[in-house]
């Protein structure tokens, strides 16, 4: 039997933002994972390859290539590809293009957290950053929080034009008016400050993902209840909680609860006053999961 390779056009118009939360619910409930991590240089270049192995769910690695200079050449930064192997006999079973994997797994990662610890009568999301992450948080959002009435900041307002939702002038009273904050651009300095959060937000960082690099500052992080989507690839390995760890304005300890908690209903939201921190780091873990479902929608169209 050839082994496919699926595309975002082969599949997507089947995928839905609901069924995805449930998956990963339902994928936070079954065996711990095994992740692993790997990171190649080249100067700026980067091959980055994450692995998860889900007993009893199957096998996923994602490679992805980050190469800044491809700009220059009028190609994309970014290329990689996802191997699905069968959980028993390690087959292959699929090969999928990493950008449909990511999109789904990152706001959808988000979502689930959002779901699980946002007020429920959450009505107002800011989004902050307009980026590529900006467009699947709007759908899933939207999807998951159907009245949710959704703005975006960007530093360059130009750039959150054409999304369809509200452009907010100023970040500080935009995040004041939220209910939701969701967070997705490059930083690597704080952009959300802890004096502006109110009582019973909930507070969605993505994306941070090296050491160097924080959405949110150290008020943020005090103010707050703060969760994560999995222990063993954000609190050693993402700048959000390693720099305020290492300067001793929060400790580990202060991470109260990851998504495998979170799903067997061992901790969350304990007031409506509460302001709730998640931190979406997006292991591999994620990727499997979502690389699974994506797999599940690609056979019923009776391949």
């Amino acid at each position: 039997m050839m082994v496919p390779y699926i595309r975002a056009e082969d599949v997507e118009h089947l995928l839905d933002w609901n069924d995805l939360v449930d998956a990963l619910l339902a994928g936070h409930r079954m065996a711990t994972p095994e992740i692993s991590d790997q990171f190649l240089h080249r100067g700026d270049d980067t091959l980055l390859s994450r692995a998860a192995w889900i007993d009893g769910v199957g096998i996923a690695v994602k490679s992805v290539t980050v190469m800044p200079g491809n700009a220059a050449h009028g190609l994309p930064s970014v290329h990689g590809a996802m191997v699905l192997f069968e959980d028993k006999t390690g087959q292959v079973e699929a090969v999928i293009d990493s950008a449909l994997v990511t999109k789904w797994k990152t706001a959808g990662d988000s979502v689930l957290g959002a779901r699980l610890l946002a007020r429920p009568d959450s009505k107002r999301l800011l989004i902050v950053g307009a980026g590529t992450v900006a467009k699947s948080l709007i759908e899933a959002y939207g999807a998951v929080f159907p009245d949710i009435e959704v703005t975006i900041w960007n530093r360059t307002p130009a750039k959150a034009e054409g999304l369809g939702v509200a452009v907010a002038d100023d970040l500080e009273t935009a995040v004041r008016a939220a209910d939701i904050i969701s967070c997705a651009t490059m930083a690597t300095k704080p952009i959300i400050k802890g004096e502006w959060l109110c009582e019973g937000q909930h507070l969605d960082l993505i994306g941070a993902f090296k050491a160097d690099m924080r959405e949110a500052d150290d008020l943020a992080m005090q103010r707050a209840s703060i969760f994560v989507d999995s222990r063993k690839t954000t609190i050693e390995h993402i700048g959000e909680l390693m720099i305020p760890i290492a300067s001793g304005a929060i400790s580990a300890g202060d991470v109260l609860a990851d998504l495998f908690d979170l799903a067997k209903g061992q901790a969350g939201r304990v007031s409506p006053k509460d302001i709730t921190l998640f931190k979406n780091g997006g292991g591999a873990h994620l990727d499997l999961m979502t690389g699974q479902m994506i797999l599940k929608a690609w056979r019923a169209i009776g391949f």
